[in-house]
C-alpha cells in the first residue's frame, strides 16, 4: 500500500542562488524548508556533458538546498516519496541526514539495515526529526547501498541568526553554498562490482567537464567587490578528496561539520568525502574573473580545458574565462590546526586510554574486500535498531556477527582506528548520531589533543601505517554506523555499528512511527525485478569494463 503523503511542500525562493554559466543563466532550484516533501526518481542529465540516466532528488543535480534555522527544539517533517523506475539502477532507497543527531529518532537516521528497511518503489516514509541547538553545515544523500554515487545528495544548512561569527561575513545564503562531487558516467550497481573504481569527472555545484569531453558550462559564483562571503563547502563524494582553493584569495576557516572553530586563514584545503567547512572570503580584488579549483584525488586530475573547476565573477567582470594562475599554496590547511571554539575540550580524563571505554579497530583489505577487526560488514536482512526493538541486547545477540560493538550508556569512548592495509586512502571516517573530538588525526603532527581539538563527523583515517584516535560520549542510545565515507569501501565492508544501551533503545526511540513498522514487511516482499539493480547483468557489464571484480554478490537486501 502506498503509504500517504502527509506534507506538502514549501517551496521558499528566498535567497534564490546567482550560479550561472558561461553562456547562460541558472537560478538554483528553490529552496526548501524543513517541513517539505521530495521525490526520488530518474531524469536523464549531463553535468559534464556525458547524458546518462541519473537517481535524483525533485529531477536535479545536486538536490535542492533544505533550509532550516536553528532553534532549541525544531521540528523537521520530510517527506521521501519513491518514484525510481530505471531497471538498471536500484529501485528503492533510504535518506541520510548527515550531520543530524537524531536524539531520540534513531529511527529517521535513514540507514538501510542498520535504522530501518529501505523504501520501496511506489511508497514513501516520513522522517519527523528534531535538531535542538545544532546549527551548521550538513547534508543529506542515500544511504542505502552505492546509490548517492547515481546523483541522490543534496545541501542541508542550519542557519544560526546569532551565530557568534557573525561578524566576520556579510552574504551567507544559498547562493554561497558550495557543493563538490566527483560524477560516474556507468550505473553505480555496475561499478559496485569492480575493484577500485575511478571517477569520470568532478563537479563545482552540479557542473563540470571530463578530460577529452565537451566544453560544457561551468559554474559561476558571483560575489561583489568589497562584500565578505561565508562560502559553505560540501563534499559529497563517493570517493576522491579535493583540493580546493580560489586563485588570489585566501579563506578563512570558521566551520567544520557543523562545529564552529576558531578562524584559521589558508589558501589551500583538504576537503573528504562526507565533510564540510565554511570559509570567508572578502571579496578585495580587482573586478574580474578568478579560477575556482577544486582538484580531486584522481589520477592525472588536471585544470586543463576548465576540468575541476568553476569561475568567481565579480559584479561588473566580463562573462568570460578567467586568466588567473595556479600557484602553490603557501599555507594549507592542517586538521590540527582547528580548534572548537564553543566549550572546547574532549571529554574524560586526559591521557591516552583513560576514557571509560577504549576500543581498537584495526583495518585491512584483503582482494579488495575490507575487514574491522577480522570482520568484514554484511548488511543484515533486519535492521539492528528492529532487533533491538525485538529484545536483542548483546552483542552476542545482534548481527551481523561481529560487526555490532555495544557500548554503555553515559561513558565516555575513546577510538584508536588503525589502517594496517587498505587502498584508497587517506580513508573518511564517520560516526552517526554525534560529533566526536579529534584527539589526534592521521595528518599532521602525532602530539594527542586533550585540550581543544576540532570537533567534527568525518575524520581521515589516513592511509596504511597510520591512524586517528577521537572521542565523544554515549548519550544517545541507539545503534550508530560508523563506516569509511568513500561509498565504494562501505560497500566493500568498512564498517561497525556502535549500539549504544540497547536496553534504553526502546524508551528513548518511543514512539516508532507505524509506517516505519510497515517498511520492512513491504520491502522483503519485493521481487529481484522490482529491486532494479540491472540484476545479473550489471555483473555482466562490470566484467566488460574491468578484470579486477569482487565475487559475484546478491543484490543489497
Amino acid at each position: 500500500m502506498f503509504i500517504p503523503i502527509l506534507i506538502t511542500a514549501l517551496v521558499s525562493l528566498v535567497n534564490a542562488a546567482s550560479i550561472v554559466s558561461r553562456s547562460q543563466s541558472y537560478l538554483q532550484p528553490a529552496v526548501l524548508g524543513p517541513k517539505t516533501t521530495i521525490t526520488i526518481g530518474n531524469k536523464v542529465i549531463a553535468p559534464d556533458g556525458f547524458e546518462r540516466s541519473a537517481t535524483l532528488v525533485n529531477g536535479i543535480f545536486p538536490g535542492p538546498l533544505i533550509a532550516a534555522q536553528k532553534a532549541s527544539f525544531h521540528n523537521f517533517a520530510i517527506e521521501v516519496v519513491n518514484k525510481l523506475e530505471d531497471e538498471t539502477m536500484f529501485k528503492s532507497t533510504s535518506i541520510h541526514w548527515h550531520g543530524i543527531f537524531q536524539n531520540g529518532t534513531n529511527y529517521a537516521d535513514g540507514v538501510s539495515f542498520v535504522t530501518q528497511c529501505p523504501i520501496a518503489q511506489n511508497h514513501s516514509f516520513l522522517h519527523e526529526f528534531s535538531a535542538p541547538n545544532q546549527a551548521g553545515t550538513y547534508w543529506y544523500h542515500s544511504h542505502y547501498s552505492v546509490q548517492y554515487c547515481d546523483g541522490l545528495r543534496g545541501a542541508l544548512v542550519i542557519y544560526d541568526p546569532h551565530d557568534p561569527l557573525a561578524h566576520m561575513y556579510d552574504v551567507d545564503d544559498a547562493s554561497t553554498v558550495i557543493t563538490l562531487s566527483d560524477w560516474y558516467h556507468v550505473v553505480a550497481p555496475v561499478l559496485r562490482h569492480i575493484i577500485g573504481t575511478t571517477a569520470n569527472s568532478s563537479l563545482i555545484n552540479g557542473l563540470g567537464r571530463y578530460a577529452g569531453g565537451p566544453a560544457s558550462d561551468l559554474a559561476v559564483i558571483n560575489v561583489e567587490q568589497g562584500k565578505r562571503y561565508r562560502m559553505r563547502l560540501v563534499a559529497m563524494s563517493c570517493d576522491p578528496n579535493f583540493q580546493f582553493s580560489i586563485d588570489g584569495h585566501n579563506l578563512t576557516v570558521i566551520e567544520a561539520d557543523g562545529q564552529l572553530t576558531e578562524p584559521l586563514v589558508v589558501d589551500e584545503l583538504q576537503i573528504l568525502a562526507g565533510q564540510r567547512y565554511s570559509v570567508v572570503l572578502v571579496a578585495d580584488k580587482p573586478v574580474d574573473n578568478y579560477w575556482m579549483r577544486s582538484l580531486p584525488s584522481l589520477a592525472g586530475a588536471s585544470f586543463v580545458g576548465g576540468t575541476n573547476s568553476a569561475i568567481l565573477r565579480y559584479k561588473g567582470a566580463p562573462q568570460a574565462d578567467p586568466t588567473t594562475v595556479n600557484t602553490p599554496a603557501q599555507n594549507q590547511l592542517v586538521e590540527t590546526n582547528l580548534h572548537a571554539l564553543i566549550n572546547p575540550g574532549a571529554p574524560g580524563i586526559p591521557g591516552y586510554g583513560n576514557a571509560d571505554i577504549n576500543l581498537n579497530l584495526q583495518i585491512s583489505n584483503v582482494g579488495g574486500t575490507f575487514y574491522v577487526n577480522g570482520v568484514t560488514f554484511k548488511p543484515p536482512t533486519v535492521p539492528v535498531l528492529l532487533q533491538i526493538l525485538s529484545g536483542a541486547q548483546e552483542a552476542s545477540q545482534l548481527l551481523p556477527n561481529g560487526s555490532v560493538i555495544v557500548l554503555e550508556a553515559n561513558k565516555v569512548v575513546e577510538l584508536t582506528l588503525s589502517i594496517v592495509t587498505g587502498p584508497g586512502g587517506p580513508h573518511p571516517i564517520h560516526l552517526h548520531g554525534h560529533t566526536f573530538d579529534v584527539i589526534k588525526s592521521a595528518v599532521g603532527n602525532n602530539t594527542l589533543n586533550y585540550v581543544n581539538p576540532v570537533r567534527r563527523d568525518v575524520v581521515s583515517a589516513g592511509n596504511a601505517g597510520q591512524q586517528m584516535v577521537i572521542r565523544w560520549t554515549t548519550d544517545n542510545s541507539g545503534p550508530w554506523f560508523l563506516h569509511c565515507h568513500i561509498d565504494w569501501h562501505l560497500e566493500a565492508g568498512f564498517a561497525v555499528v556502535m549500539a549504544e544501551s540497547p536496553s534504553d533503545t526502546a524508551a528513548h526511540v518511543n514512539p516508532v512511527p507505524q509506517e516505519w513498522d510497515q517498511l520492512c514487511p513491504i520491502f522483503d516482499s519485493l521481487t529481484p525485478s522490482q529491486l532494479g539493480g540491472g540484476s545479473r547483468y550489471s555483473y555482466e557489464e562490470a566484467a566488460n569494463i574491468s578484470t579486477l571484480l569482487f565475487p559475484p554478490s546478491r543484490l543489497p537486501y
